[in-house]
């Protein structure tokens, strides 16, 4: 059998319905993506050859080659998160760098991009449908802002910056790593470890034998702390000791800030390149070209909104530190009346053990996963009126715990299906949640028969395992997480545009993508809901009325202060991509230190380099766009808004107004601007209001 032969059968290159996850392995990688790459090289080149201006003679041949890639790559994708191994680590490390190769080359080809733009041109362009028109647009940004339209050196020097940059946020949050991992506190003496709970003891000896003290032990130590959160965040929340959070905060808060891992200079040097690539691309600033492709229409926008939110979150945040320090006078504190940064987590956390009497940990048997799946899925079909049925064993999985569901309309029919990968798998799967499309929405025609493509989700979250005949016990956190994800499912799963580049969250603005999934979070404390799935696993007891009271006061808890903090970020991120000017006689952190006067409570110490290890903006996508997170909330604070201005105890209300979000925000997609999807279920452009009001921050 020649190889031709066993690579043309390969279950990476099918290219279309579920992928066969029995049969794929890390060494079908290479050999698939070989081909795959050559062959659609190949078929660039023909396209380009004789591509024509019309929906059929571009969009759809287009379409047709971008999702053969983007379906073998998505499964590889997939299986680095759920099912890594050093094998497939290999594999995709080889491939890649040709898979971003061929990107590009598609990104900045000319033909294409011309013919983008004759089409939108054409006498053909008002016959189009709106979500069409916003594929041919979105074709014409983004090919714009590949750098399409530069020639000669232009073209050029863009495509160096974009080299050095992607080197430049690498090196940056590997110094991160780097300087994150070269700090340790080893303590030796119990009284140094006062007040830490069992399951930081566990950790910090642990590191200890990691480090060569063989003996470690969680009872007589040495215990090893460190700078990364799991170690860090409970210390500073538990540690009695005041000299030792204060040593533990200088080091977290000057990390990589000098030496050879000192991120200054590229910060400086991450600033001119974007500076100068705005400018590039016809832009004034940086920020202007980020919000070339979001919902917020200009830097103004973003600036109005965070001056709002900070104006409302102030004086909560100064009256917040001031109950702090009541509090710690009341408790006998020497510091009280000057309390530090490095008091305020651990005094927050003394407060808040007080006032609200309850751990994580004592919820969780109210909340097993079977019982949390029954509310989630009982709540969407009295909001959607959709049915939610397991399907298992009619889907190949990468795991014996992956579930596969099915959803059906009022009908019966079945309108999409999603994959469940509830627990953690520390050994081969990354930490966190997320949802991922695993098929899109879409019309497909094959022989002259036309039919709808469904769309399939990927479901993923990292929550405590079955122990013996003991289901999945979740924290309340972890509840909201599974309904944060399966909000953008559903926005995946409910859409009703038929083509795929706009299909679901396809094309949807960075700043947008987070409504549905917040919208959801706000369940959890509506208590029809909690109450239907809060039941412990062994009695079948209901959830005690005192723990609902303590969660609804719990949820706002120093909400003044959280929201300054993510105010300061936004303004500081779009302060440096807007106004700053490497070499105009301020730096960054004079940039920070200046902002930092109406933006935090404590002021930043003199050598705080939190800039230094802003991965977000320098080494993540969220650079002049950290703000998203708020802007996202706005929009779902309010649209959840809409269901309490109905009665969240009228059914019929909240079944219409349940259709009319169904119908708007789940079913346009990507498929019309932010912006008019959002009107078009709420009738009028977002207000701050109701997330002020859902974080205590106005009056009801």
């Amino acid at each position: 059998m020649s190889t031709n032969a066993i690579i043309s059968d390969s279950p990476l290159l099918k290219g279309s319905g579920l992928p066969s996850f029995g049969e794929i392995s890390a060494e079908n990688v290479v050999p698939a993506f070989n081909q795959l790459l050559a062959e659609l090289d190949q078929e660039l080149a023909t396209l380009e050859a004789d591509v024509k201006p019309t929906w059929n003679g571009l969009v759809e041949p287009l379409e047709k080659l971008t999702e053969r890639l983007n379906w073998s790559w998505g499964i590889v994708n997939h299986l680095m998160g759920v099912k890594n191994s050093s094998e497939l680590r290999q594999a995709y490390e080889s491939v890649q760098p040709h898979v971003v190769q061929f990107s590009n080359k598609l990104g900045q080809s000319q033909p294409i991009y011309n013919a983008f733009k004759a089409l939108r041109a054409s006498d053909a362009w008002a016959k189009l449908e709106e979500s069409q028109q916003r594929i041919v647009e979105a074709a014409i940004r983004d090919a714009e802002l590949s750098g399409v339209g530069l020639q000669g050196e232009a073209k050029e020097r863009f495509n160096a910056i974009q080299m050095e940059l992607a080197e430049l946020s690498t090196k940056f949050s590997n110094h991160v790593l780097d300087a994150t991992k070269a700090f340790s506190m080893t303590l030796t003496n119990p009284e140094e470890i006062e007040g830490l709970p069992p399951s930081l003891l566990n950790l910090a000896a642990q590191a200890a034998q990691a480090a060569g003290e063989e003996n470690a032990t969680p009872e007589n130590g040495p215990w090893r702390i460190t700078l990364d959160s799991p170690s860090y965040g409970p210390f500073m929340q538990h540690s009695t000791r005041r000299d030792l959070r204060e040593k533990l905060y200088r080091a977290f808060i000057s990390r990589a800030s000098s030496g050879e891992l000192n991120n200054n200079p590229l910060i400086e040097r991450i600033l001119e390149l974007r500076q100068e690539l705005a400018e590039l691309l016809g832009f004034e600033t940086y920020a202007e070209l980020s919000l070339a492709s979001k919902m917020a229409p200009n830097v103004q926008a973003v600036e109005s909104l965070l001056e709002e939110l900070r104006r409302a979150s102030y004086d909560a945040a100064i009256k917040e530190l001031e109950e702090l320090k009541a509090f710690a006078g009341s408790k006998g504190a020497p510091e009280a009346n000057d309390l530090q940064h490095w008091d305020t987590t651990f005094w927050a956390e003394r407060q808040r053990e007080e006032k609200f009497a309850f751990t994580a940990e004592e919820l969780r048997p109210y909340f097993p996963l079977p019982q949390v799946l029954n509310g989630l899925f009982g709540l969407v079909q009295r909001l959607f009126g959709v049915t939610i049925t397991p399907n298992d064993g009619q889907a190949p999985v990468w795991h014996k715990d992956v579930r596969y569901f099915q959803i059906a309309n009022e009908t019966g029919q079945p309108i999409a299906y999603f994959y469940l990968d509830p627990y953690s798998r520390p050994e081969e799967k990354r930490g966190g949640a997320w949802m991922d499309a695993c098929i899109n929405r879409g019309k497909v025609t094959e022989n002259g028969v036309t039919t709808t493509r469904l769309p399939v989700a990927y479901l993923v979250c990292n929550q405590t395992p079955p122990i013996g005949d003991q289901p999945s016990l979740m924290t309340f956190y972890e509840v909201e997480t599974l309904f944060h994800e399966f909000g953008h499912g559903l926005h995946h799963m409910l859409t009703k545009v038929d083509y795929a580049g706009a299909a679901g969250i396809n094309n949807v603005e960075w700043d947008a993508v987070e409504l549905p999934s917040q919208f959801m979070e706000n369940w959890c404390y509506d208590r029809p809901t909690l109450f239907g799935m809060a039941k412990h696993y062994q009695t079948g007891e209901p959830l005690p009325e005192h723990y609902y009271q303590k969660l609804l006061a719990a949820k706002n808890y120093m909400s003044g202060s959280g929201m300054l903090r993510q105010i300061h970020f936004s303004s500081l991120d779009i302060e440096l991509h807007h106004r700053y000017r490497p070499g105009g006689g301020e730096t960054p952190k004079d940039v920070r230190d200046r902002l930092a006067k109406t933006t935090t409570v404590l002021p930043p110490l003199p050598e705080d380099s939190f800039l230094c290890a802003f991965g977000h903006i320098f080494s993540g996508g969220y650079a002049a766009g950290y703000y998203s997170y708020k802007w996202a909330e706005v929009l779902s604070a309010d649209a959840f808004a809409a269901f309490e201005e109905a009665g969240l105890d009228n059914e019929k209300a909240i079944k219409n107004t349940g259709t009319r979000y169904r119908d708007t925000v789940l079913a346009l997609g990507g498929s019309k601007h932010p912006m008019d999807v959002f009107k078009s279920f709420r009738g009028r452009e977002p207000s701050t209001e109701p997330l002020l009001k859902h974080n205590g921050l106005a009056a009801a």
